[in-house]
């Protein structure tokens, strides 16, 4: 077990003070606490499957609110993680121009605005869509801020793969959103996100595996070399890509062309995987390990399969 003490700077200490924030780079900043990059992917993930969900087009009336109430749970969910992470924040150098770092925001005002959005997200789904929504919402708040955030993150090497569940819960809402139910597809995709999510983020954690060896947080490329990083990036990709066929065989739950969508692209990712593990195991390090070549794909990998798993309904 590992844990973390760090010598916090204070947020604004390397900011503007409270007398010059000016209203519009204060909007950004609230923005930013959101995390927007992270919330699109993570809506690439809900708005297909609830075209999976309905077999075809959704309502849209409903899309929209999914959308907006997926933006504001997701959103508080990541101000209160850089509310509670703001001490080690001040310490990356990915991090330090984080609102509350630079001063831009007070950790109050973090604090208030991660717990409005919650409550309100949580408020929205159950009036405006259904109350398993609004659960599904609210438990996975709790999950990245509980389990993620304050007791995984600075405590064990395994933080990302038991942390990444409260992303994966995003294809249960879109799910449920249309159907008010649970389902053994929006299973499967959960599993492809699960097993997704640790081959996704350790490659950026050995690009800035300084940053967090340096406030003492153990992610994997911390604690381990990169050939063992790489060895588990390729056993959890396996995995990955044979989980997402499952959709198709036995489960039956498209048509032809989400499985051969899967196989190719998860063949480009196995490609990128095992070439990041032989280029780890021949002890190349720095710019020429290009361990970001598969974090970049992960991203387009994620994106092209849902966008499939949209699209193959209207081709069955």
């Amino acid at each position: 077990m590992f844990v973390t003490a760090v010598e916090s700077r204070p947020a604004g200490a390397i900011g503007s003070s409270t007398g010059h924030r000016p209203f519009g780079a204060r909007v950004m900043a609230f923005v930013a606490l959101t995390k927007p990059r992270i919330i699109e992917l993570l809506l690439i993930t809900t708005v297909p499957v609830m075209f999976l969900a309905a077999g075809g087009v959704p309502d849209l009336g409903r899309v929209a609110l999914t959308v907006i109430g997926g933006y504001l749970s997701a959103g508080g969910a990541n101000a209160l993680n850089m509310y509670i992470d703001r001490d080690i924040d001040a310490l990356m150098h990915r991090t330090e121009q984080r609102p509350l770092v630079t001063g831009m925001v007070s950790p109050r005002e973090a604090l208030v605005f991660g717990i409005t959005l919650s409550v309100v997200s949580t408020v929205w789904f159950a009036v405006l869509v259904n109350p398993l929504s609004a659960a599904l919402s609210l438990t996975a708040i709790l999950y990245y801020v509980f389990v993620y955030t304050i007791w995984l993150k600075r405590r064990t090497a395994q933080n990302i793969v038991w942390g990444g569940v409260a992303g994966c819960l995003q294809v249960f809402i879109g799910w449920s959103a249309v159907r008010n139910e649970l389902a053994w597809a929006p299973f499967v995709l959960f599993l492809v996100l699960f097993f997704w999510t640790p081959p996704h983020y350790w490659p950026l954690s050995m690009k800035v595996k300084d940053d967090y060896e340096r406030v003492g947080v153990p992610m994997l490329p911390v604690v381990a070399g990169n050939q063992v990083v790489a060895r588990q990036i390729v056993i959890y990709s396996w995995v990955m890509v044979l989980v997402s066929l499952t959709l198709w065989w036995p489960l039956g739950a498209t048509g032809w062309l989400y499985p051969v969508a899967a196989v190719v692209l998860g063949g480009f990712w196995l490609k990128e995987a095992h070439g990041l593990h032989a280029r780890a195991k021949a002890g190349i390090t720095g710019a020429k390990l290009k361990e970001m070549r598969l974090f970049h794909w992960s991203i387009t990998y994620a994106t092209l399969l849902f966008v499939v798993v949209a699209v193959d309904p209207f081709l069955r």
